[in-house]
């Protein structure tokens, strides 16, 4: 890939008063719309009206200063998080935004970032985005409209193959001055657009001139967020540092974020040697993603004497689906019979039981723990559209959606076991001297791609269970980088992935599920799944314009997903497990639902804790201007 040209402004550069004369009327009936503060989807109403002070959730007096050490597992070989090609260093993001902001716990609504307020057409056509006058990069260079444009056609020419799907309902971008773009769409029927613009990055069109957008970078370049590098080291960590003077520390939006001087993140080969450098006050905080380790672990002096404390917090957010994937691109996994049989020798009830301390549940939906899970028989609006995009399915499909098979806890499957030897058979699968053979001799047998040793004592039971099917799975545990890239090229029989999924389903649907998505590498189509009937729901998702409609289309999506058993069903916690020095860290009393948000923490130091009580709640209110009136300014600690 040869390096990019020094890029010219776009179509906003005109020759001629005639041309300039017609552009502005064709862009006037936008410029005509009320401004607003927030976009929103499906009826939702913004929480935060105009002058709102701070998000709810966060401690608006929270001090500023301090180090917030963190620890990371892997590498890093690139300081480019936007494209398929290098590993991105962790917590990139804090030195980039978005036209808007998200609230947590808030769902379908967006507020003004960069865009310091927004123009939606009446009809659906397109979205006029207003920037923030005083918005800058961190070297000082203004945030504008050619920005935008810029990093609209990188991103979706040259970047990851997520932004070229999630955008592809854009038909053109158009500066109309130095702070105003517009974004017009190629239908007017696509209720999530002017959402999902608000979320684009805005990357600085100056710095990139002359180098390659496509190759991983080891510079990085200077975004407009709240933080920049101050020191790489690929393969030990990485190091950033609050911008002086960043332009939007007194934002909104922002008041009570972003609060620790340095960020520092360093990079450990696995999770135990993570853990134990945890433990040893290495680094801050340790969100434990293993639950044998959360009750085997910690009784350690500086947890019994309290300086390190452990909570559990319900998150209430959605959780997609996870577990092992088949990738039914290899002809082995082509038949659903197949898939439906291996995922039936899955015991996870034994494995919750004597391995997790009862302390998960099993994913049922590729939508689970949310509204949008499909359960019992489809409702009048969910079978009308499975009749449309599959007629020959409709009523196998309205019926209740498959759950994954149940075992007694016991680790006897043999019951369950007959019935997959059934299934098997049917699919031209023969046991024969206690291996599973096709019609010539061939045994069934693949491997399973891991990153992580650690899951090694829950995959180890179902491979024997597999092998008392008859089946030969091998194991494979790669190094992260190894692993990336061969799940970016799809380089695997069956690897374990967790599809998350938003509080809004939408446009990223088309990545993870569609017929275009399984041929493009570095998507999120784990499962190589291709179904007109998905294809078509994903575009009626995407098209719902209220919440009742968007709802049933889930639904409906989610009945044919769970019948095509790309999956054997994992498992999820229905909590978030913090350990942290709190003698170092703190965070705000009141957690949003969708979890922790480590930006709303800050510093303190030693047994200043209890002195200063600084996991008091936050100030009250409802966080309106009068109720920032009625705060004092917060302490400068450093």
């Amino acid at each position: 890939m040869s390096a990019l040209p020094r890029l010219h402004p776009r179509a906003y550069v005109f020759s001629g008063l005639t041309a300039l004369m017609l552009c502005l009327a064709a862009i006037a009936p936008a410029m005509a719309g009320v401004r607003t503060h927030a976009l929103t989807l499906a009826g939702a109403v913004p929480a935060l009206s105009t002058g709102f002070a701070h998000m709810p959730h966060v401690n608006p007096e929270a001090p500023k200063g301090g180090t917030l050490r963190l620890g990371v597992i892997g590498g890093f070989d690139s300081l480019h998080p936007f494209i398929m090609r290098g590993i991105p260093a962790a917590q990139l993001g804090l030195t980039y935004e978005t036209l808007g902001e998200t609230v947590p716990g808030e769902d379908g609504v967006i507020y003004g970032l960069l865009a310091e307020s927004f123009e939606e057409s009446a009809d659906g056509g397109h979205l006029v985005c207003h920037l923030a006058p005083a918005a800058r990069f961190a070297d000082g260079h203004p945030v504008t409209a050619a920005d935008v444009v810029f990093s609209f056609d990188m991103l979706t020419r040259h970047g990851s193959p997520f932004y070229r799907d999630y955008y592809a309902g854009v038909s053109t971008v158009t500066a109309v001055d130095a702070r105003t773009v517009r974004f017009d769409f190629t239908s007017r029927h696509n209720a999530e657009l002017p959402y999902i613009v608000a979320q684009l990055p805005v990357l600085p069109r100056h710095w990139w001139q002359g180098r390659d957008f496509t190759a991983p970078q080891a510079e990085a370049a200077p975004g407009s967020g709240p933080y920049r590098v101050r020191e790489a080291r690929p393969g030990s960590g990485i190091t950033y540092e609050r911008v002086p003077g960043w332009w939007g520390a007194k934002l909104p939006i922002n008041r009570g974020r972003y609060n620790f001087d340095v960020i520092r993140c360093d990079y450990y080969r696995d999770t135990t040697v993570a853990r134990q450098a945890f433990l040893a006050g290495e680094f801050d905080l340790w969100n434990e993603n293993t639950i044998k380790d959360w009750f085997a672990s910690y009784d350690v002096p500086s947890v019994r004497e309290g300086r390190i404390t452990r909570e559990e917090i319900p998150h209430g957010r959605p959780e997609g689906m996870g577990g092992f994937v088949f990738n039914t691109r290899r002809a082995i996994f082509a038949d659903v019979r197949v898939r439906r049989a291996l995922a039936m020798c899955f015991d996870f009830e034994w494995t919750n039981r004597a391995l997790f301390h009862d302390a998960y549940r099993r994913y049922d939906s590729f939508f689970s723990n949310s509204p949008f899970a499909a359960t019992g028989i489809a409702t009048e609006g969910e079978r009308a559209l499975l009749r449309e995009v599959a007629p020959e399915r409709a009523a196998m499909l309205s019926g209740p959606p498959p759950l994954p098979a149940t075992h007694d806890g016991s680790g006897d499957i043999r019951p369950v076991l007959r019935d997959a030897l059934r299934l098997m058979h049917d699919a031209g699968w023969n046991l024969r001297d206690g291996r599973l053979v096709d019609g010539t001799g061939r045994p069934f047998r693949f491997t399973l791609l891991l990153s992580s040793k650690g899951l090694e004592r829950v995959v180890l039971p179902f491979r024997r269970n597999l092998s008392r099917l008859g089946v030969e799975m091998d194991v494979q545990v790669v190094d992260q980088t190894q692993y990336v890239s061969r799940v970016r090229a799809f380089d695997y029989d069956m690897v374990h992935a967790t599809m998350r999924q938003s509080s809004n389903p939408g446009n990223e649907q088309r990545a993870f599920w569609t017929t275009a998505a399984a041929d493009a590498p570095g998507s999120r189509n784990y499962a190589g799944v291709r179904d007109t009937a998905i294809d078509a729901l994903v575009e009626r998702i995407i098209a719902a314009r209220d919440a009742a409609t968007l709802r049933d289309a889930v639904h409906a999506l989610d009945r044919v997903l769970l019948h095509g058993y790309y999956v054997v069903p994992g498992w999820y916690s229905d909590r978030q497990r913090m350990a942290y020095w709190k003698t170092r860290v703190a965070h705000p009393a009141f957690t949003p639902r969708g979890g922790i948000d480590l930006h709303s923490w800050w510093a303190v130091s030693g047994d200043d804790t209890q002195a200063k009580g600084v996991q008091a709640k936050p100030a009250q209110g409802d966080g309106t201007q009068a109720d920032a009136a009625r705060s004092t300014p917060a302490t400068e600690t450093r």
